[in-house]
C-alpha cells in the first residue's frame, strides 16, 4: 500500500526553497509565483505567494511530498496551515539577510511544535560568501531557545546538499518509532541515489 510523507520546506523570501524543491524533486515543481513588489526589502523578480510542491518516490510506491512555504511574513497564516501532518521541516537561512539570527528564531518559532518533537533541521546558505553569523552563533541561539536542531551549511543549488540535509533530518526523525518506515525508504533512496549524487 502506497505512503505519502509530507515535507516542509520554510524560510525568507530568496533563501531558497523553491530552489531546494527543484534541486530533488522528480516532477516539474508546481510553483505559484507572482512579481515581488516588495523589493524594498527583498531584491528578487518573483515571490511565492502560496506554496511550492514537488515530489519524490522513496520505494514501492512511498512519495516524499515536498510543500515550500511562501516566505513573506504577511503570508505567515499558510505557515501552520502547512506544518499540519508533516513529518519534519527544513527551515533555511539567507546569511546574507541583514538579521539572520531573527529570521532563524521567526521561522522556526512558527514550527516550534516540529522543532520540539525533533523533526527540524536548519540549512544555512551563502556561508561562502556571508560567513556570519557563524553555525556556533546560530547554535547558540537554538541553545538559548532550549532547542536540539541540527544547524548545517548547504547550497540548494547542489542537489547532494539537499541530500545530505535531509539525510541528517530523517536520521534524526529516526529516534521516533512511528516514523521509523519512512526513515528506512529515504536511507534506502539516498543509498541508490548516492552513485548520481553531484549538482
Amino acid at each position: 500500500m502506497s505512503r505519502e510523507i509530507k515535507l516542509v520546506f520554510a524560510g525568507s523570501m530568496g533563501a531558497g526553497k523553491t530552489t531546494a524543491i527543484r534541486s530533488i524533486s522528480e516532477i516539474e515543481p508546481i510553483l505559484t509565483d507572482v512579481a515581488n513588489t516588495d523589493r524594498a526589502e527583498f531584491d528578487k523578480t518573483d515571490t511565492t505567494v502560496a506554496l511550492d510542491y514537488g515530489e519524490l518516490t522513496l520505494g514501492i510506491g512511498e512519495k516524499l511530498r515536498l510543500y515550500g512555504t511562501p516566505g513573506q511574513v504577511r503570508f505567515d497564516f499558510m505557515w501552520s496551515i502547512m506544518a499540519e501532518g508533516a513529518l519534519g521541516v527544513v527551515v533555511l537561512i539567507d546569511n546574507s539577510r541583514p538579521d539572520p539570527i531573527a529570521d532563524l528564531l521567526k521561522y522556526l518559532g512558527a514550527f516550534r511544535e516540529l522543532a520540539d518533537a525533533g523533526a527540524a533541521i536548519v540549512a544555512v546558505g551563502r556561508m561562502d560568501t556571508h560567513p556570519r553569523p557563524t553555525l556556533d552563533d546560530f547554535a547558540t541561539a537554538l541553545d538559548q531557545l532550549g532547542l536540539l536542531v541540527p544547524v548545517m551549511p548547504a547550497d540548494v543549488r547542489r542537489r547532494q546538499d539537499v541530500l545530505d540535509v535531509l539525510e541528517v533530518l530523517f536520521q534524526q526523525i529516526e529516534a521516533t518509532e512511528e516514523h521509523a518506515e519512512a526513515v528506512d525508504d529515504w536511507l534506502g533512496f539516498v543509498r541508490a541515489a548516492a552513485p548520481r549524487g553531484g549538482s
